[in-house]
Formats: C-alpha cells, structure tokens, sequence
C-alpha cells in the first residue's frame, strides 16, 4: 500500500471539505497529543482531557467548513480546544467514581505485579516532586501569562499562532512570555528537593 502524502492543514482541509473525509484522520493524529497535553493542562483530569480531545475533533469536524484558512489552522483548533475546556470545567457537574483494583486472570482480588523497566523509584519520586513544583508555578501566574505558558509549551503554539488566536501583537506575546517565563524561574529558585 503506497505512502500516503503529508499535506499541509490548509490543504488537508480543503481536502476534506472536497469529500476526502479520511484524512481528516491525518489532522487527528497530527495534532492529538497536543490537545490531550493542552486540554489536561487546564482541566487536571487526564481521562477527561481525552474523552473531551475526542469531542473537541468532533466539533472540529462538524464546524471544518467554517474554518478561514487566512488563518492557521492550529490556531484555530486550539481557541476550540480551550473554550471546550473551559466549558467543562463550567459544567463540572460530573460525579467521582472510585474504580476498584483489577482482579488477576484467577478473580482472587490480589493486584498482579509486573516488572518495572524503568527510573529508580528515588528518580520518579524526584521527577514527580519537580513537575508537581512546576506545574504549582504555572498555576499560580497571573492568568493572562499562565495562559500564555500553557498555549506555548503545553499546545506547542509558535509566537504567531498564539499572537492570532490571543488577538495580540507578537512582540507583546514574546514580552509577556519571556515575564511569564522569569516569573517562573524566580518560583522554581527556591524549589529545593526534600531527598
């Protein structure tokens, strides 16, 4: 089966919107993971950043025929992606339910244990105690540079795409970032680790 070819967003959504509906699975996985990591950036619940990412390409989808393509298409997706996850966030009406262990293969309730390949558990709890640190910084800037923060490193949004869809001149966006960014290295200068 041949290749198929890489196409630029415009492109592929001129495609779709010519009947080539397929490739919209093209503008999922080339954009998925970014959304997922946005969307879980201001919502903190990792299951509800994908079941929200599917319904944000649904919406995606049903609304590509709206999409202006003076603009980039990234831009465009991500100002659906943060108004769904501050719609949700809203709604928040959504009941907790604790999920129980899995049961091993004989249902005796025992957890089965597997071999862990990966860091130290003194090198994932460091890790985890960095990111807990970080991700504690990130929240407590003020909100016009944390939204910045999360749209430039979370949704990895270049300058441009970030000044377009914050309707923002781009040398305010690099001014505010390179702020929001000291800010975070001033917070981050006292995190010192506890082990």
């Amino acid at each position: 089966m041949p290749e198929r070819e890489q196409l630029d967003d415009r492109t592929l959504v001129s495609r779709i919107l010519e009947g080539d509906r397929d490739r919209f699975t093209d503008l999922v996985a080339r954009y998925e993971k970014r959304v997922i990591n946005y969307v879980y950036r201001i919502t903190h619940r990792y299951e509800d950043a994908h079941d929200l990412a599917q319904e944000i390409f649904v919406k995606v989808f049903l609304a590509l025929d709206r999409y202006d393509p003076k603009y980039q298409f990234s831009t465009w997706l991500f100002r659906i992606a943060q108004n769904s996850a501050i719609d949700a966030l809203r709604k928040k009406s959504i009941s907790e339910v604790p999920l129980t262990r899995p049961a091993d293969d004989e249902g005796s309730g025992k957890e089965r244990e597997f071999a862990d390949e990966g860091i130290s558990p003194y090198r994932a709890l460091k890790n985890k105690q960095l990111s807990v640190a970080i991700e504690r910084a990130v929240e407590n800037l003020p909100t016009d540079y944390r939204e910045l923060i999360q749209l430039r490193h979370y949704a990895e949004l270049s300058y441009e795409e970030i000044a377009s869809m914050k309707k923002l001149p781009l040398g305010t966006v690099k001014n505010k970032l390179f702020r929001a960014r000291n800010l975070l290295k001033d917070a981050l200068d006292s995190y010192t680790e506890p082990l």
